[in-house]
């Protein structure tokens, strides 16, 4: 085999998964290995490197086919330069690992902020192919985002561009304080956490609710809920798709993507919160629901992260 491809690393805190991509964005092998955090940020690196290697080993390619390593890593980062200057996970602070993977692998790497990648891999082989400007959510425990734009990532001075959860988007009235600091944050009532708040909230006040019965409520347990009937649940539910359209509405007159992704857990929902979050953002923007502009899910799930990573190479 002569042709190239890209490796992409996406590293939590518990499991590194490796993928190997076509320079299309197919995705053509995927490893897993243990990312090892209690033995220190120099173990975490090595077996980065290991596993990116062993990947390759496996399949029916060479290294020298490699074109590039991306990586896609949560944390505070110096994008261009490739250092985590914080990873609470990890345990990384201030580590040049863009430098420490370039002498390991002998291969271009780069690193980028975990969401930013996932949007990247959306937009360059799933529910964004072909579209040049996009905004991803992932609804899980937080809000996370990125932006991408003439089909590049939008990172901003310091790297923060496309924290969606922390648009300000609930009234003062309602508004409760996030775990950033600030108050109303889109991540208080949108988020997997924020729907689970707002149904322990109901059941501590003694409303009306199956989810009453419910031991330990999940975001599950409310859409549930919302689907088979009950009221509670479903204004919880048209409460996360309401701020979550609104805030939609706010990042497309500043930046006019042509759709949007959404993607996470909250987001196996499905239509019956696509459907609200849809009529949310016709009603805040009805000039840009009339131009076009789409909210469809994700639809690479798990491997967003390793394709996106993967994708830093390509659309460098």
């Amino acid at each position: 085999m002569s042709e190239k491809i890209v490796v992409g690393v996406d590293i939590g805190g518990t499991t590194i998964k490796v993928g190997i991509c076509s320079m299309e964005g197919a995705l053509l092998h995927t490893y897993e290995g243990a990312t090892e955090v209690e033995k220190g940020s120099d173990a975490v690196c090595s077996n980065i490197a290991d596993y990116a290697k062993l990947i390759v080993e496996q399949s029916p390619y060479s290294w020298e086919q490699v074109e590039g390593v991306g990586i896609g890593i949560a944390g505070f980062l110096d994008i261009p330069n490739g250092i985590v200057k914080q990873s609470v996970n990890l345990f990384f602070d201030h580590v040049p690992l863009k430098a420490i993977l370039e002498e390991k692998l002998g291969k271009k790497v780069l690193v980028n902020n975990d969401a930013n990648v996932a949007a990247l891999g959306e937009a360059w082989a799933g529910a964004g192919r072909n579209i040049s400007d996009c905004v991803c959510y992932t609804l899980g425990t937080g809000v996370g985002g990125g932006v991408i734009i003439n089909g590049k990532i939008v990172e901003g001075f310091a790297g923060m561009a496309g924290e969606l959860g922390h648009i300000p988007i609930v009234p003062d009235l309602e508004a409760i304080q996030c775990g950033c600091g600030r108050m109303g944050c889109l991540e208080t009532v949108s988020s997997a956490t924020g729907i689970i708040r707002m149904a322990k909230d109901a059941v501590e006040r003694g409303d009306r609710t199956s989810l009453s019965f419910v031991p330990n409520i999940m975001a599950k347990d409310v859409v549930d809920a919302a689907k088979a009937g009950d009221e509670v649940a479903a204004r919880i539910v048209a409460r996360a798709a309401h701020y979550l359209g609104k805030s939609m509405a706010t990042v497309a007159v500043v930046l006019n993507p042509q759709r949007f992704i959404i993607g996470g857990g909250v987001s196996k929902a499905g239509e019956f919160l696509f459907e609200q979050i849809r009529e949310a953002f016709k009603k805040s923007a009805p000039e840009m629901a009339q131009e076009g502009v789409e909210i469809v899910p994700a639809i690479l799930g798990n491997d967003a992260g390793v394709v996106g990573a993967a994708g830093l190479i390509i659309r460098a």
